[in-house]
């Protein structure tokens, strides 16, 4: 059935791991979608979570806070490629088969950056994208309380949010950070959705900080600090 490949059903995977590995707790890192299956183990296994780290996570499904998704791609306006970007993503996913959804994601990566430049565009020619494996990842509705949930997560959490994205907006993703009675925003200045390829100075030293904190609170001092 689909609904097994769902991001909420993969969380009894990503627990049966854990106690494979023999691990109390687990301290998980997700990125964009990815950060569904986080947010999810966190609310049904929050007793096994040291901490997590969701790098520019859409929170819309989370939060009620207006997306300032139309300011940001306003501004990016007058660039050909992020225009024919955006037409494509207003017009949706061609999910007739492999080809052509990939086809279709090529179209609007440029939204996913703050500069369409060189290294955006390798970025974006790796990988492939499957519609079966999407329509089964989303096909589990998370449960109506999700969001009264995560209020009561006391895991550490770091949410990396790029000043620029246009694909989740950054006010909705800074709100995201506040849901959680642990959680922290740090926005990365002229940086989309990809943080660790656009800026990875300020990813590399937001995500040291917190672990290096997380580190201190798990096992106290480090030696000779």
């Amino acid at each position: 059935m689909a609904e097994v490949g769902s991001f909420w059903r993969q969380t009894e995977d990503l627990e049966c791991l854990r106690d494979h590995l023999g691990l109390d707790r687990v301290l998980l890192v997700g990125h964009s979608a990815g950060t569904r299956l986080a947010v999810a183990y966190a609310a049904r296994f929050a007793q096994r979570l040291a901490g997590m780290v969701l790098i520019t996570p859409p929170a819309d499904y989370l939060v009620d806070t207006p997306s300032d998704r139309v300011e940001l791609i306003a501004r990016r306006r007058g660039e050909p490629a992020f225009d024919a970007a955006v037409a494509a993503s207003e017009a949706g996913p061609d999910l007739s088969d492999d080809a052509a959804f990939n086809a279709w994601h090529q179209r609007a990566a440029p939204m996913g950056y703050a500069a369409w430049g060189p290294a955006g565009q390798a970025h974006a020619m790796v990988g492939r994208w499957s519609p079966a494996a999407a329509k089964a990842y989303f096909s589990v509705e998370p449960p109506g309380d999700l969001a009264a949930r995560i209020g009561t997560v006391e895991a550490p959490v770091l949410v990396i949010a790029g000043a620029d994205d246009c694909l989740t907006g950054l006010a909705p993703v800074k709100t995201l950070a506040t849901r959680f009675p642990a959680g922290r925003a740090e926005v990365i200045a002229r940086c989309g959705h990809y943080p660790w390829l656009e800026q990875p100075g300020p990813f590399r030293r937001a995500i040291d900080a917190f672990l290096d904190e997380w580190e201190s609170t798990e096992k106290g001092p480090r030696p000779n600090s």
